[in-house]
């Protein structure tokens, strides 16, 4: 197994791309932390893979200071990071709201530094650790609609590289995953004449599934990415291309 021993945070762990790479951490050896803010989502998906499930807001430092204080106590050890949590509030840039922004910036960015600051100390003292950041293809490519949304997703590429620098040398491996368009609860319920316009735009001609997802993260959180740092790699099929 890819993960065995290891203890993994995974932030928004509880639904959709994060629940996926809970479950597949787990059945690589992973002791998985799911930190959720749904809390009885992040329980029963604890409770399915024998993990530890922690209600987390993480724009709100003292709670994800105090989750990872619980598993340091728990494990004695943080090996990776997941910084899989984020929402969307979508309005164009004449219409957004102060509170649209803010929220927004405030678990998708704030909260990446939130964690990833709460949790490197502890990789720093074991000379081990491996952060994924999950940002987006309009990170680079933009959105109609998304200025939030991009905004920060294009400051978690700009994290993940500076810490990549930072960090190398202590032996912590920083990189992202980029997705595209992504078959989950929300996209299924769109109707088929926009599904397909969707996948037409991507070279594959489908949309990827959580599973695509969960296996990058697999790959960046095992010893057989160790040599890469600083990487943003775009899961969507070709779109970005």
């Amino acid at each position: 197994m890819k993960l065995e021993g290891k203890v993994a945070i995974i932030t928004g762990g509880a639904g959709g791309l994060g629940k996926e790479t809970s479950l597949l951490f787990a059945s690589e050896g992973a002791h998985v932390v799911i930190a959720d803010y749904h809390k009885n989502l992040a329980e029963d998906t604890a409770k399915e893979i024998n993990g530890l499930g922690f209600c987390v807001d993480v724009s709100k430092r003292d709670q994800v200071d105090r989750m990872v204080s619980e598993v340091i106590q728990q494990f004695g050890k943080i090996d990776i990071l997941i910084n899989n949590a984020g929402i969307t509030m979508d309005s164009t840039l004449v219409k957004m709201t102060q509170v649209e922004w803010d929220q927004v910036i405030s678990i998708n960015q704030t909260g990446v530094f939130h964690c990833t600051q709460s949790v490197v100390p502890h990789m720093i003292k074991e000379g081990y650790g491996r952060i994924i950041n999950t940002s987006s293809i309009v990170g680079r490519m933009g959105n109609f609609g998304q200025t939030n949304y991009a905004a920060t997703k294009a400051a978690v590429i700009a994290m993940t590289q500076t810490w990549a620098k930072e960090l190398g040398r202590k032996g912590i491996n920083v990189n992202a995953v980029a997705p595209g368009f992504i078959m989950t609860s929300m996209t299924e319920k769109m109707p088929e004449n926009v599904l397909q316009r969707m996948k037409e735009k991507v070279s594959l001609q489908r949309l990827g599934t959580p599973r695509d997802i969960a296996n990058t993260y697999l790959f960046l959180a095992s010893d057989d990415s160790s040599y890469i740092n600083g990487a943003v790699i775009p899961v969507d099929g070709g779109l970005s291309i």
